[in-house]
């Protein structure tokens, strides 16, 4: 099987803050950042698409015309009570323990990093195995290194040397 992993373009917030799970839409670059992606992908051969039910998921996934399977354990990570905060107001003193071991500490009322890698892979592993099948999964940058690193078996904390922009194209084979 082959795997098209595909972050969202860009999303409509100023930057600087925190949104996860936030259901955030999309930029006027939309549609020229879609002709780079589709340039990246065998559109007619893409079997079956699965996405993020978040809204700047979904809109990409609908551009590439094939049924698309909804599925929560793609969204990213989330961030619970700093949802929707600029980074610079969250409390150091809150934020202190999950800034030193992201991968573990889990957010207030969120996830941790491991929580997040859980269920991706719980995703992952949910599959239907073919070798002849081609999927292509619209998704974010956190469910993207988390599968990544466990595919190329690099350390969670080191996932982050694993630069993806968005509208980026990352496939592989399984």
């Amino acid at each position: 099987m082959e795997i098209y992993l595909v972050r969202h373009t860009t999303p409509n917030i100023e930057k600087g803050i925190c949104y996860g799970q936030s259901d955030i839409g999309i930029t006027e670059s939309f549609a020229e950042e879609i002709k780079e992606i589709h340039k990246n992908i065998p559109l007619h051969e893409i079997t079956t698409v699965y996405s993020s039910p978040l809204q700047r998921c979904k809109i990409l996934a609908k551009t590439f015309k094939k049924p698309i399977i909804q599925d929560a354990r793609l969204k990213e990570m989330n961030f619970g009570d700093w949802e929707l905060q600029a980074w610079n107001d969250i409390d150091q003193e809150i934020s202190a323990p999950w800034m030193n071991d992201f991968v573990n500490v889990q957010v207030p009322n969120g996830e941790s990093y491991v929580m997040l890698q859980k269920r991706v892979l719980d995703f992952y592993y949910s599959l239907p195995l073919s070798s002849e099948e081609k999927i292509l999964i619209t998704t974010h940058a956190g469910p993207m290194r988390a599968l990544l690193a466990h595919i190329r078996k690099i350390a969670l904390k080191d996932s982050f040397d694993i630069k993806i922009g968005y509208g980026e194209v990352i496939s592989f084979f399984i």
